[in-house]
């Protein structure tokens, strides 16, 4: 089990990380979410013994990790950049983990083999790294990794270098391998879709600091403040006649007869929908989704309605 207690990172006067607290069990994925710049990448990087703390403690099952080196924290890293050895072929970048730690001449070999028939790249052992599409090279560090059999893999933004369409179907394959496996994971992201798809709980992070931490659907129905809420795509509204609430994207509807009237001031087409951004009087403007009849004109008068279940109320 991994432990993190009060854990903060400096860079001179700015505060990164301040004041963590993260447990992960074994064979639990915990993916920390949050925007550019939160400090999720900071906190990865502290685990690993990249970063020094500046205050607060790392430990696993209990050992203080203070004064133990990255390389014999036996963590497995997997960056954005990959940092593949481009004068490596396929074999030799998996197997480099390996030799590292020592292990025996006939044993790297089967174990890279081993480990590549797992992430569905048998047969490209003696391929260059350079030669392979950007989902092969992210298989190929991934395979590098877990080789090592590492207590706790940690993934930092790994599939932010890949398009939409290679990124969905990668992180399903993440998460069944993980499963598969029983592999114990902190995984770092921006995308929610990824942290909901991957993680058995999700911690989303801001400046800094973890705002709010449990299960991807506890975390997607009741998010506890309005920076999630906005983070996750909820519009944040007080046209309710309630407090301030927050709504779930498919909660809104164009309707003639809503109770929220406002002015269309953009819309975007987003592959299977328009989303149509609509001006109140007072507060922010509302994302509403028009799925089919006619979508609205810029500057046109709508009326809004609300689907009550869709709506969670913010703490003051």
């Amino acid at each position: 089990m991994l432990t993190v207690r009060g854990m903060e990172v400096r860079y001179g006067a700015t505060v990164a990380v301040a004041g963590v607290d993260l447990d992960i069990t074994d064979g639990e994925v915990v993916c920390v979410l949050g925007p550019s710049g939160c400090g999720k990448s900071s906190l990865l990087r502290a685990v690993a013994g990249l970063e020094p703390l500046t205050a607060g403690a790392v430990a696993w099952d209990g050992a203080d990790l203070a004064n133990v080196p990255p390389h014999r924290r036996n963590l497995g890293l997997m960056f954005q950049d990959h940092a593949l050895f481009p004068h490596r072929d396929v074999l030799g970048n998996v197997a480099f983990g390996l030799r590292m730690q020592r292990v025996a001449g006939a044993r790297i070999d089967a174990r890279a083999r081993e480990v590549l028939a797992l992430v569905g790249l048998t047969g490209y052992e003696h391929r260059r790294v350079s030669s392979l599409s950007g989902g092969e090279q992210q298989r190929v560090a991934l395979a590098r990794a877990l080789a090592p059999a590492p207590r706790l893999l940690m993934l930092d933004e790994p599939l932010g270098s890949l398009d939409r369409g290679l990124r969905d179907r990668l992180v399903l394959e993440l998460r069944d391998l993980f499963v598969r496996l029983g592999v114990t994971a902190l995984f770092v992201t921006h995308d929610h879709d990824e942290a909901f798809a991957v993680a058995d709980r999700v911690a989303v992070m801001r400046a800094g600091r973890i705002e709010q931490m449990g299960g991807p659907e506890e975390v997607w129905r009741n998010p506890a403040t309005e920076f999630v809420a906005r983070f996750l795509g909820y519009n944040v509204t007080e046209q309710l006649g309630r407090r301030r609430a927050a709504v779930r994207p498919d909660g809104l509807r164009l309707d003639a007869d809503g109770p929220i009237t406002g002015v269309v001031i953009r819309r975007t087409f987003r592959r299977d929908h328009f989303l149509v951004t609509v001006k109140v009087a007072d507060g922010a403007p509302l994302e509403v989704a028009v799925r089919g009849g006619t979508v609205p004109d810029l500057g046109d008068l709508v009326h809004v309605a609300v689907e009550p279940s869709a709506v969670v109320e913010l703490p003051d």
